[in-house]
């Protein structure tokens, strides 16, 4: 039968590429795009779409029960990937805790009135760790059951928005029905248009084109974009069929791809060094030296706080982030989604790296403009 399915976060770098995969989907009745605010060329974007599907966009916020209410009624599925994400502790905890937590447990209390049976959450790597760049952890997997133990609020607010998710699999609906929910935990999602990348090159270009290097102790296994929708979708199939679904439900996954395994400031060379970037040549800090020198600056701003907001340029939670060895292994979401990447390693190489050429290129134009 027709089914429908709202996602949340539609705007967003993931959200966007989900609603275009959403859009491919047989007996699709309906998509219903929910964000804050949709950008212009967002909204041109999926105007585009329209012909193709009936998609409906909906700006709201996702603290607003009513908006929610309103968003869930007659929808199949929810995908909710709408979250603040905020490793350097910029916002205000309260706002990061009420977005990622709260959002999260009234769009649940939203789909258990409005009977809608199949909840996809969009959780993150973070909520596993690392706790230490002292641990190492190659190819892990879900029996492991690792789980963060920093109170950042960030990967605090994730964590517990993923345990009511998966808590809340099995709730009674209005209708009668059931809900059954699934949580995906992305590894770094790259890709064009990712906030990180974006920022990274800007700060190299800035720089003469010299890539800071922060984490060249790291070993991380990035996940380009597509493939992080595509598992969405995959999720959502294995769901909707009720012979794949007894397996998936109540159940996170990890959700990585093909791209090889390296250091964080690797992979930014590789994916920037076709236009000219390279990486800083000069000696960094010893990694404890840092951690100890992170933490030092967390009590300045923890002091300073009655008087002065200082966010410091690192902390040891992102020290943390940046340095450790950590790779997971997708074969869990391969056995019960079917899921295998749809972008290979290659396509993925050349979209991201013509994007930040992209990047290069407007960059050049500004400067000329400004010369002129």
């Amino acid at each position: 039968a027709g089914w429908s399915c709202l996602v949340t976060g539609a705007g967003g770098f993931l959200g966007q590429r989900i609603v275009h995969l959403l859009a491919e989907e047989k007996e699709l009745q309906e998509i219903r795009a929910l964000d804050k605010v949709f950008r212009p060329e967002q909204q041109e974007e999926f105007s585009k779409l329209q012909s193709k599907t009936n998609l409906m966009m909906v700006e709201g916020d996702i603290l607003d029960e009513q908006c929610l209410k309103r968003a869930c009624q007659g929808i199949s599925v929810v995908i909710h990937t709408a979250s603040v994400i905020d490793v350097m502790n910029v916002l205000h905890r309260e706002t990061i805790m009420n977005v990622n937590l709260k959002g999260t447990q009234l769009l649940l209390e939203a789909c258990a009135q409005a009977s809608v049976p199949i909840f996809i959450y969009t959780s993150t790597i973070e909520v596993a760790g690392p706790n230490s760049y002292r641990e190492i952890i190659q190819n892990g997997h879900e029996e492991e059951h690792l789980e963060s133990r920093w109170s950042a609020p960030y990967p605090y607010s994730k964590k517990l928005a993923e345990k009511a998710v998966l808590a809340a699999n099995g709730w009674a609906l209005k209708n009668g029905g059931t809900l059954h929910t699934c949580a995906l935990r992305p590894m770094y999602i790259y890709g064009e248009g990712s906030a990180f990348l974006y920022d990274c090159i800007y700060k190299a270009l800035r720089n003469d084109g010299v890539l800071t290097h922060q984490s060249k102790f790291s070993i991380a296994n990035p996940v380009y974009v597509g493939n992080v929708a595509w598992a969405h979708i995959l999720a959502l199939r294995a769901l909707r069929d009720p012979k794949k679904a007894p397996s998936v439900q109540g159940q996170f996954y990890y959700i990585s791809d093909d791209t090889p395994h390296q250091s964080y400031d690797d992979f930014n060379y590789t994916l920037s060094k076709e236009w000219g970037f390279s990486l800083d040549s000069r000696m960094s800090l010893p990694i404890c030296l840092k951690y100890w020198l992170a933490f030092l600056l967390e009590i300045v701003s923890f002091l300073l706080r009655p008087i002065y907001k200082y966010p410091p340029p690192f902390n040891r939670h992102t020290v943390t982030l940046l340095n450790s060895v950590f790779t997971f292994s997708y074969k869990k979401a391969q056995r019960d989604l079917g899921y295998k990447p749809l972008f290979s390693w290659e396509e993925a190489k050349q979209k991201t790296m013509e994007w930040i050429g992209s990047l290069v290129k407007q960059h050049k134009e500004t400067l000329k403009t400004k010369t002129h």
